[in-house]
């Protein structure tokens, strides 16, 4: 039994692995979230941003369990291969999405940043070294700015970027308009549950409309080398034409 839909994968640029931890796990880490931020569940009042950023407490209780989750690191193996990713210790920087406010704009089109540049920068490739998790720490349906995915837009990204290494802010317009036209898919679900993503599946965040704040963390795993099209893993078929 596999972890994950590898042929999913493949197809679309991204899978969800439902309950990679226990939903309390996810709840017992929004609660530290909150008391790290310095609001609270109860009081809207204090709710006067719409975008709150974190990052997580690294290593520290139900983050480690995040973080170290065997059906996490199973899927990782069936998707870049053993031995072809990083361990994460972390599950990285969380945007906390509040509802009852304008949106920000910040909800382009666009890939992360997966290519580390001589000088420290980082930039987007064709040929990426990272590929990205999102982790869910709240109960996120489709009104809850879920992350917004173009399914199958890692094909688009690798033919368009090839070798070439761009500005993150460059890219992002090319992006959008190469994969303008593919379906759109919701990153939703409970908290525990998980989305590994192509590093060249185009995506973003999306307007809250809902009533609860959004808990989700989102992280690179560092893969062992760069991904090129191919026949090998899920990451490399996955850009084939």
């Amino acid at each position: 039994m596999t972890m994950v839909d590898v042929d999913r994968f493949v197809a679309e640029g991204f899978v969800k692995l439902e309950a990679a931890v226990p939903r309390e796990t996810g709840d017992a880490a929004r609660a530290l979230v909150w008391r790290q931020i310095g609001l609270s569940p109860d009081d809207p009042s204090g709710w006067r941003q719409p975008v709150v950023w974190t990052a997580d407490l690294t290593g520290h209780g139900p983050f480690g369990e995040l973080a170290g989750s065997p059906r996490l690191r199973e899927a990782l193996d069936e998707l870049a291969g053993p031995g072809g990713w990083v361990p994460p210790g972390s599950i990285g920087n969380m945007p906390i999405r509040f509802p009852g406010m304008a949106p920000v704009d910040d909800r382009g089109w666009h890939i992360d940043a997966s290519v580390a540049r001589p000088d420290g920068s980082w930039a987007v490739s064709g040929r990426p070294e990272t590929m990205l998790l999102l982790v869910l720490l709240s109960e996120v349906g489709d009104d809850d700015a879920p992350t917004r995915i173009r399914v199958g837009s890692q094909r688009d990204a690798a033919e368009l970027l090839g070798e070439q290494v761009l500005d993150p802010f460059e890219a992002g317009p090319l992006l959008d308009a190469a994969s303008k036209d593919r379906p759109k898919a919701y990153a939703t679900g409970q908290p525990g549950d998980m989305y590994l993503v192509h590093p060249l599946t185009v995506h973003a965040a999306d307007e809250h409309r809902g009533t609860r704040p959004r808990f989700m963390a989102q992280t690179p795993v560092f893969l062992t080398a760069p991904v090129a099209p191919g026949r090998g893993s899920a990451l490399a078929r996955a850009v084939l034409r």
